[in-house]
């Protein structure tokens, strides 16, 4: 079982124009997320996807490997199915997010290993939320999990909702999860995805693997304790070397 890792990398930002260029501690934070990535054991190789010649030759600069894709993907995941066309010979195929510099090798091994399962054709991480801030947080999608560890939903607001108890007291009385968003994809359902429709609960909560659930498909969870950085504002940036330098 072959696995491509791939990083989705665009210029264009609302929030933070130029973000994977961004440096941290000199380094920029997608050479960060990318020399993280290659330490999982997992994957075959690691290629940048951006649709921009500055992170390209950027990218190449440092010796990692970057394509350039199309401007109009509206998705990391379009532009994960247009790499993953020009590269054969990979069975498995790797999401991992641009703007997490400190990701985890080994949550990317853990996804991994939900494909030894056959049956499994896409799948995520997450983690359980202790926190109630995190709980009522819009910008965290939460998910609820059934017995076979397969995403019956996702939501930006807490599921499942507890009738019978105040909202602070909810964390004391059922599990809730967070989603990670890293994602694996076997390549015939990646392609399969990114052509389906914009569907209704997507619109509603702006999470495009509710497109999936609607559609038929499974998306397998598996769990990780690891607790990973964002940046999304230069304000989360000065987190982030705020992180390293604890570190050091």
């Amino acid at each position: 079982m072959k696995i491509l890792g791939i990083i989705p990398a665009r210029f264009a930002s609302t929030r933070f124009p130029g973000k994977p260029l961004a440096d941290i501690a000199g380094k920029s934070m997608i050479q960060r997320v990318y020399e993280q990535a290659k330490k999982s054991s997992s994957l075959s190789e690691v290629i940048v996807a951006t649709d921009d010649l500055r992170i390209l030759e950027h990218v190449k600069d440092f010796g990692g490997l970057a394509e350039l894709t199309s401007e109009k993907h509206q998705s990391g995941t379009d532009r994960c199915a247009e790499v993953s066309n020009n590269n054969s010979g990979y069975d498995i195929i790797i999401n991992i997010q641009g703007d997490e510099p400190f990701i985890e090798p080994e949550q990317i091994d853990v996804l991994a290993r939900c494909f030894t399962d056959e049956n499994v054709s896409l799948a995520t991480l997450i983690k359980q939320i202790t926190e109630f801030e995190e709980l009522v947080d819009t910008n965290t999608p939460k998910v609820i999990v059934d017995q076979l560890s397969n995403a019956i939903y996702f939501s930006r607001t807490p599921l499942p909702v507890n009738r019978d108890s105040e909202l602070k007291e909810w964390l004391n009385k059922t599990t809730y999860f967070k989603h990670i968003g890293i994602y694996g994809y076997r390549k015939s359902t990646l392609q399969k995805i990114t052509k389906l429709p914009i569907s209704e609960y997507e619109k509603a909560e702006a999470l495009e693997q509710l497109r999936w659930i609607e559609n038929g498909l499974k998306i397998r969870v598996a769990k990780t304790n690891f607790q990973s950085i964002a940046v999304d504002t230069p304000q989360d940036l000065e987190r982030a070397i705020k992180h390293l330098k604890s570190l050091s």
